[in-house]
């Protein structure tokens, strides 16, 4: 073999594990990293996730849709999205309220149709309470989930810009379920969170 058949060889390698890579990361798995603290303590900035697209179903890679919706996220399920507001952005949060539900927030409290919402994941920072004519961040609603669009919120209660601020996400901008966090990186003291590395996201 010449060194013109090698290289042939050499390129057409390469081009099958891109588009193979390139399929697996339309259909499949993406990674993810978290910009923002709006998921402490579940997910910190700097950790590294990977999301199983097909959780829900299989998705359009042309635009944001499902080909086929094989089922829709459980409650307190954390999920990717395309973020309503911007579609070049993707958000991270959990699944508070599902279609028909009626979610209120009462004094930082989250009700679901009428009952208290256990939440040991969520955390609170800021001891004020707002009323709901000042925030919704604290007291919120009631409303009811429409058909076709979940309610969202981030962990970190005081500190996230979600379907309080913005409302709901429609299902048919899932991009996936949070799987596993595969690397984390603490950039202030400029470490890897090998503690962190392999959890399974829940």
């Amino acid at each position: 073999m010449d060194l013109k058949d090698k290289a042939f060889d050499w390129l057409k390698s390469i081009l099958i594990a891109l588009l193979l890579a390139l399929f697996i990361r339309a259909f499949f798995i993406q990674a993810y990293k978290i910009p923002s603290g709006s998921m402490i303590p579940t997910l910190l900035i700097g950790d590294y996730l990977l999301v199983n697209k097909i959780t829900f179903g299989l998705k359009n890679p042309i635009k944001d849709d499902f080909l086929y919706l094989r089922r829709i996220p459980e409650r307190q399920e954390i999920v990717v999205f395309t973020y309503p507001v911007d579609k070049k952005v993707d958000f991270i949060k959990r699944v508070i309220g599902l279609p028909g539900d009626k979610v209120q927030i009462i004094n930082k409290k989250v009700y679901v149709n009428d009952k208290p919402l256990n939440e040991p994941y969520a955390r609170w920072t800021d001891p004020e309470v707002y009323p709901r004519d000042v925030s919704p961040r604290d007291n919120f609603g009631p409303v009811q989930v429409p058909e076709g669009h979940l309610f969202v919120l981030g962990d970190n209660r005081d500190q996230s810009y979600d379907s309080r601020f913005w409302g709901f996400v429609p299902i048919k901008y899932l991009k996936g379920s949070a799987l596993i966090i595969y690397f984390s990186w603490d950039s202030e003291n400029g470490r890897i969170r090998f503690e962190r590395v392999g959890r399974l996201i829940k």
